[in-house]
């Protein structure tokens, strides 16, 4: 009777931690590509022409997706090995130096080319922290989660990526809502990273008060941890690891698209304003609190492939109407903020909701770690590291039109759905 009692209470603990710690990661994170096009490629990359300042923010945005798959392969391979537990307050604190860092960074008018030197190597350790972050923080609802309840209960960390966002947009909004632009430039944008210490220190302290998985700590009692768990991947389930990369690729390049690209596109090419715009993307995220883990338990209900599959193709066809709507009334805010939150907000927690326990599922727990952490953070490379850039050269060689960047995505979601059949197929014959 009190094991009965005490797994729920465990399972709300373990699904707390999670969230709290993944909400502080995806902020840190996510902070830097919503001010990389309006702050960064101002104070840090000095050009006569404003695109290729943009484009070598993006440049340094893309440096945090390059460096994820090593914390992931780093993390994953110990957290395989010793624990779950432990890797996540590492990454935890690796994550939150190197942000808090970043807000104390002199621009290149006052240090030269080290400024860019000096984001692009605390961008390096953003990578590695959240490379590790995410497998672990999934990893530990799912592996306590009942079996017939995994889709929602992994899906609740997913939450934190939204409220990250929505914290991260929501308060550099404010900050720039609240002072001048030389004001938001000079010193206003600092506060926002600056804010991060104070987020780690409730973290950390939430998660050292979580008791490691049931489903790793059986496999340790009986030795049967894997010995290099990327090898055993590698050699065992290649097929698996090649399908997930495919299914992640259009997470990854919709969610660059709207959360960041969009950002500096709506304030250059069609003049809305800066706080407007974020606005948007703030709402979005909001939205999309209470979608995840509505289509995370329908995964339970319908299966996960299924649901993936079918949501990884409405959410990039929905790309078209939703910059059609963009370009067509660039002066109706209300109208704007709808073409954000409708794809962004709903559509995409079709695919992002039932993603983690689909991963999650492509492993057996002794590689489960490294499995999901390479699976997500190495697709992240090509999926959403160079989603702005790959925007941004698509933008300018159709003239300033969104058409081509949104084949693209259409594109991302046909390979998404493609890998998601075959995945849901091969479970079949299991």
């Amino acid at each position: 009777m009190s094991t009965q009692q005490s797994l729920p209470q465990s399972l709300r603990r373990v699904v707390t931690a999670s969230l709290i710690g993944a909400t502080i990661e995806w902020y840190d994170f996510f902070l830097y590509g919503v001010v990389a096009g309006i702050v960064f490629n101002k104070l840090y990359f000095p050009s006569s022409d404003p695109l290729v300042s943009t484009l070598l923010a993006y440049g340094t945005f893309a440096v945090g997706f390059v460096t994820r798959p090593l914390g992931g392969l780093i993390f994953g391979h110990f957290g395989d090995r010793i624990g779950r537990k432990k890797m996540l307050v590492m990454t935890l604190m690796i994550m939150g130096v190197a942000t808090f860092l970043i807000g104390l960074v002199p621009t290149y008018a006052d240090i030269g080319i080290w400024a860019p030197i000096s984001l692009l190597v605390l961008r390096i350790f953003q990578g590695i922290g959240l490379g590790g972050e995410w497998g672990g923080a999934v990893l530990m609802a799912f592996e306590y989660a009942p079996r017939e309840k995994r889709g929602l209960y992994a899906s609740l960390p997913q939450i934190g990526l939204s409220i990250g966002l929505c914290l991260a947009s929501g308060i550099v909004a404010l900050l720039s809502y609240l002072l001048t632009d030389a004001q938001f430039l000079s010193w206003g944008w600092r506060v926002a990273f600056l804010l991060s210490a104070t987020l780690v220190f409730v973290g950390i302290y939430i998660r050292l008060n979580v008791m490691e998985t049931p489903e790793f700590s059986a496999i340790q009692k009986e030795n049967k941890e894997a010995k290099i768990p990327f090898m055993e991947m590698i050699a065992t389930y290649p097929k698996n690891v090649l399908a997930g990369m495919g299914a992640r690729y259009i997470d990854g390049v919709f969610f660059n698209i709207f959360a960041v690209f969009s950002i500096g596109y709506l304030t250059q090419a069609l003049k809305v304003s800066r706080t407007q715009a974020l606005i948007g993307v703030m709402a979005a995220a909001l939205v999309m609190c209470f979608f995840i883990p509505f289509f995370g338990a329908m995964s339970d209900r319908m299966g996960r492939a299924r649901v993936y599959a079918w949501g990884s193709v409405i959410t990039a066809l929905s790309a078209f109407p939703a910059f059609w709507l963009m370009v067509n009334n660039p002066d109706q805010i209300m109208i704007i903020w709808l073409s954000i939150i409708i794809p962004f907000g709903i559509f995409y927690a079709s695919v992002y909701g039932p993603e983690a326990a689909l991963f999650c599922e492509l492993f057996p727990t002794k590689v489960r770690y490294t499995g999901i952490s390479f699976v997500y953070q190495f697709s992240g490379i090509f999926a959403s590291g160079i989603t702005p850039i790959i925007a941004t050269a698509l933008l300018k060689q159709s003239g300033g039109q969104p058409w081509t960047m949104c084949m693209y995505v259409a594109f991302a979601g046909c390979v998404s759905a493609i890998s998601a059949w075959w995945i849901g197929r091969a479970q079949q014959k299991v």
